[in-house]
């Protein structure tokens, strides 16, 4: 049975999950918009897809923690945002593709968060889900991921 499969609008459809080796960062999609504005969306990936998978209030720690401490380091950030499947984040920068200036600018981020004594906006008036939150969890995924930093552009097995 052949496994080609139709091109699909959404970049990660097209990757095949089982081909890459988590923990990693690459470009997963560059934008060039009609007024001479780029966008670069990396894949921040910290766990193996279909393996393993962040619990949720890891997930909404670590989007809310980068969010606010990524804009620390550059001024470039869009956004950062988890994926659905809990195994990473897409980071949004209006930039040309950098990888190691990305990787740069995530590695002081996952510093700060290994820092912090707090979750920033973790509570009832600036977040949905205020008490949905584990910094523990959070700083523990992080910290996972940086001690892997040296593989991060090493994206298949």
């Amino acid at each position: 049975m052949s496994d080609q499969r139709e091109r699909m609008n959404v970049e990660s459809f097209n990757l095949d999950h089982r081909a890459v080796h988590a923990p990693f960062v690459r470009v997963a999609d560059v934008k060039r918009l009609p007024h001479g504005d780029v966008l670069t969306k990396y894949d921040v990936r910290f766990c193996q897809p279909n393996v393993e998978h962040l619990e949720m209030p890891a997930v909404h720690s670590i989007e809310h923690s980068f969010a606010e401490y990524a804009r620390n380091h550059s001024d470039v950030v869009v956004d950062f945002s988890p994926m659905g499947c809990q195994t990473g984040f897409y980071l949004i920068l209006a930039s040309e593709p950098d990888i190691d200036g990305a990787i740069s600018l995530i590695s002081a981020t996952f510093q700060d968060i290994l820092r912090a004594t707090e979750v920033p906006a973790a509570n009832e008036v600036q977040c949905g889900w205020g008490v949905h939150h584990s910094l523990e969890a959070a700083q523990h995924a992080v910290r996972s991921m940086l001690k892997q930093r040296e593989v991060w552009k090493d994206i298949e097995a």
